[in-house]
């Protein structure tokens, strides 16, 4: 399941980061890693973009980045 696909304030924990390019080591580096614990606060009325908390802070993210997040 992707980031995107969590219901609204659903905790979840990060699975992996998929890519091997300098967006997947930016996600990493904003705390999106292995074993984060991650919500989905808000989605825009578009779904792009999406609000999420990691790591006690909101982060809002691109849908099509986070579709790159892996989450379970």
């Amino acid at each position: 399941m992707h980031l995107t696909q969590l219901a609204l304030e659903a905790p979840s924990r990060v699975q992996r980061v998929t890519g091997d390019d300098s967006l997947a080591e930016r996600l990493m580096e904003m705390g999106l890693v292995p074993g984060a614990e991650v919500r989905l606060l808000r989605t825009s009325r578009l779904g792009s973009p999406i609000e999420v908390e990691v790591q006690g802070y909101r982060l809002c993210l691109r849908a099509s980045d986070a579709r790159r997040i892996e989450v379970g």
